[in-house]
């Protein structure tokens, strides 16, 4: 903290005299992180606070943080990347797909059965921007990529153990992607973020919902739903969401040299694979509050998942020629994103900066 009377006499002529290094040596900064997750859930107690419990230690308490979960500072998880692009905050935590297909390059991420696991999935992610969609988040300054672990399946009245059994109920997906998949496999797709879940389950205006095992108790799914579908690993993963964390960009740059290094140490490859793993590790508990209450969890082994696969299929070939007639080519892009992700599957999982915090 600036003592008082080292504020008096640095006063306005020193600060304009030496403001480069002198005038911001003791500079303290406060960030408003604004999300739409709720403060019970995994993602913010165990990612987003020790994300910002890490910042404000390696600062030496030079960095704080003001946070505001569950939308606290107004608006609607829609317009949370505008937030940060615009200064309303300072960080944000969203799905690009929030805004369907304002970044449809990093969509790639969501097709059907490209996931093998989160932490590998999100590494893969951020070097795929870096190398292949550089200019996709270019009006905010990037801290992180990652996506989710393993979607699921969560219905009300009826169990999920086949394409056959999704036709006909009301779905709610995260993405444009994810959205198109329910309506391939034969059910009535509804988009909607993920805070509007319970009150569209308990009133019937949804018969189901697709997300991983570890957001299930922070929306009560598992006291809504009954029935959930997982997939054999073996067979692989039915979709993931694609999640940000950024800044806007005019606040990272008014800070000084060495606290913009601390917001760097804790950006980048290594913090995007650590928030991937975080957020799949709270499938195991999350899942659990399923299994508690005896609600029914069906796995859809590897030859089921075959009809998954086929059904899904077209999502590709869509997304391919989507981007094409962007501008881009489509090929490229989701041969980058396979053999990314393939890459960092086969790596051993490296110990991210932010794993401590």
């Amino acid at each position: 903290m600036i003592k008082r009377r080292s504020l008096l006499k640095s006063g306005a002529a020193a600060a304009i005299a030496a403001p480069a290094l002198t005038g911001f040596a003791q500079q303290t900064v406060t960030l408003k992180f604004h999300t739409f997750m709720a403060p019970q859930s995994n993602v913010w107690l165990n990612m987003h606070k020790a994300w910002m419990n890490k910042v404000e230690k390696d600062s030496g308490g030079r960095i704080k943080f003001e946070a505001y979960p569950a939308m606290q500072l107004g608006g609607t998880p829609v317009q949370l990347y505008d937030q940060a692009r615009d200064g309303v905050v300072d960080i944000v935590w969203t799905l690009p797909g929030n805004t369907a297909g304002r970044f449809p390059r990093v969509e790639v991420f969501e097709l059907p059965f490209m996931m093998t696991n989160a932490e590998a999935a999100s590494k893969a992610y951020w070097e795929y921007v870096q190398t292949m969609a550089p200019d996709e988040f270019k009006e905010t300054q990037l801290i992180a990529l990652h996506v989710h672990g393993p979607g699921a399946i969560h219905t009300v009245d009826k169990p999920v153990r086949s394409v056959a059994d999704l036709k006909g109920l009301k779905m709610r997906a995260p993405t444009r992607q994810v959205t198109k998949l329910m309506g391939a496999l034969g059910a009535i797709p509804v988009g909607m973020p993920l805070p509007g879940i319970p009150d569209a389950l308990s009133k019937g205006t949804i018969n189901g919902a697709v997300i991983p095992w570890e957001v299930v108790p922070a929306v009560k799914v598992n006291e809504l739903t009954k029935f959930h579908a997982e997939f054999d690993p073996a067979g692989g993963c039915l979709y993931t969401t694609t999640f940000v964390m950024t800044m806007n960009k005019a606040k990272y740059n008014s800070l000084p040299p060495d606290l913009k290094k601390i917001i760097d140490d804790n950006s980048g490859i290594e913090t995007s694979g650590w928030l991937g793993k975080v957020q799949q590790e709270g499938d195991v508990p999350g899942r659990k509050t399923a299994s508690d209450r005896n609600n029914t969890i069906f796995t859809v082994g590897p030859v089921e998942a075959q009809e998954f696969r086929r059904k899904s299929r077209a999502l590709e070939i869509e997304w391919l020629e989507d981007m094409n007639k962007r501008g881009y080519d489509g090929r490229k892009l989701l041969d980058t994103a396979r053999s990314l992700i393939e890459k960092h599957s086969k790596a051993p999982a490296a110990k991210a900066p932010a794993k401590k915090a």
